[in-house]
């Protein structure tokens, strides 16, 4: 077995006659046409690449990304420890409001319950503070210096920065009730909705558990509900799911692994125009990868846990791939995301007077740490490239919003122009080929003094 993944070696040609006498057998002696003449070259230049025992899953990467899954959830439950005590401090200020308001304390008295009530609340948010921050770093310090199979690292890394998210909507959104609760405005600021479990009777560990399963970043003490679990439809987004997963594997072994392997040799020696060719054929099985597993979480994962979870709103995504520009793309594509991000960092931002293009840049800048992380932890090499590719966006959305807003269908067929190219040419194939060429240069082939 391979001591890691950059130890499986594409053999030569003659390697695989026998693969090739095979694929030949079965065709009578012709070759496919049309479409599939391409994929039976591939196959008969490099043979059948699919194999479970040339990847190295090391029992330790395995025992850790299990023990981080399972220790991930508890720092929801530290959220609601926080919480309860919270709600209880909030309770106490209720009864000494009413208390005062009938014995009248002196003005002195009332400045010191203030300070008092000031700083437990900014005790409560530290302590959401150091537990997030905790969710996230110690995941993502494991993952980097113990977890060596990206893939394994991606899972766990994914799994902490959505608790992580979570954990920051459920204790944003608490701290808002409770003000509202305390400022006595309950009844006309909140939406109808919430009057079903006003604070803090949502401060449960059953609200939490389901908010913790829940397809959503943002936190609701009271969700839309369907009437009923359908079972049919629960097993064809499941069944769904493991196809595009085996799908995936299969593409990414069979054709994009050796299309980044064959363009290690050409980045080494700085040949530009065969790193480009090597691009643009990385960037249609790229973006079929990329498809694949859009469908497989949007569609079909999202509304699997939706369904089992009876969870009532289902838009996790509208026509992005229509997009006039790329700032609709990014609002369209992953709607829990956007959610989130309106909702805890451009609306407060936009409040408290920020721009409202500042408060868009700082939304990429959050952005584009979380991808940063998302991609170079697991890979084990941190050098950026997602982190810059998520605030070039910034500049993609000031210079295709003027097409998107041009009356006519031309601007917004330019502006959808830009948007794929950057996407499908720029965007993903570069980025899989850099952070795979780092992944080489730390633990495969090329030599870091290239």
């Amino acid at each position: 077995m391979a001591s890691n993944p950059s130890d499986i070696v594409v053999p030569p040609k003659g390697e695989y006659a026998r693969n090739g006498d095979l694929l030949n057998g079965l065709s009578n002696g012709s070759k496919p046409n049309g479409g599939l003449d391409q994929k039976y070259k591939h196959v008969t230049a490099y043979g059948v690449l699919i194999c479970l025992r040339c990847h190295d899953y090391r029992k330790q990467d395995l025992a850790l990304g299990a023990l981080l899954y399972a220790l991930i959830p508890c720092h929801l439950f530290v959220a609601y420890t926080i919480e309860s005590a919270a709600a209880y401090q909030a309770n106490r200020v209720l009864a000494r409001s009413k208390r005062n308001e009938s014995s009248k304390p002196p003005q002195e008295d009332r400045g010191r319950e203030r300070r008092e009530r000031r700083a437990t609340w900014h005790l409560i948010a530290f302590a959401h503070a150091i537990n997030s921050t905790l969710c996230l770093g110690i995941t993502t310090l494991v993952v980097y210096q113990h977890i060596h199979h990206p893939l394994i690292g991606t899972m766990c890394e994914m799994h902490a920065i959505v608790a992580w998210l979570k954990n920051i909507s459920y204790a944003l959104t608490n701290r808002d009730l409770r003000h509202s609760l305390l400022s006595h405005h309950s009844s006309s600021s909140l939406p109808e909705l919430y009057s079903s479990c006003p604070y803090p009777r949502n401060i449960t560990l059953g609200n939490l558990t389901y908010f913790w399963w829940a397809p959503t970043l943002v936190y609701q003490p009271v969700y839309p509900r369907t009437e009923r679990v359908r079972w049919g439809f629960l097993a064809k987004r499941i069944a769904e799911v493991a196809a595009l997963s085996t799908f995936i594997w299969i593409a990414s072994v069979q054709y994009a692994v050796p299309v980044l392997r064959n363009s290690m040799d050409k980045i080494q020696s700085r040949d530009v125009v065969s790193v480009l060719e090597r691009l643009m054929k990385l960037s249609t099985i790229s973006l079929i990868i990329w498809l694949a597993g859009f469908f497989a979480l949007f569609q079909s994962g999202l509304n699997a846990l939706a369904e089992i979870t009876r969870f009532g709103d289902r838009e996790f995504y509208t026509d992005w791939w229509n997009s006039p520009s790329v700032g609709t793309y990014w609002r369209t594509w992953n709607k829990p995301v956007y959610s989130f991000m309106r909702r805890h960092i451009y609306s407060p931002l936009v409040a408290r007077g920020w721009g409202t293009n500042i408060a868009s840049f700082m939304v990429f800048l959050f952005s584009a740490i979380l991808h940063e992380l998302l991609v170079g932890i697991p890979t084990h090499n941190v050098i950026g490239v997602a982190f810059l590719g998520m605030l070039v966006q910034v500049p993609l959305i000031a210079l295709t919003l003027p097409l998107e807003k041009m009356k006519g269908k031309n601007g917004k067929v330019l502006g959808n122009a830009i948007f794929w190219i950057s996407f499908c040419l720029v965007g993903q194939p570069l980025a899989a080929l850099l952070y795979f060429f780092a992944w080489q240069v730390k633990y495969g082939s090329v030599s870091p003094n290239f």
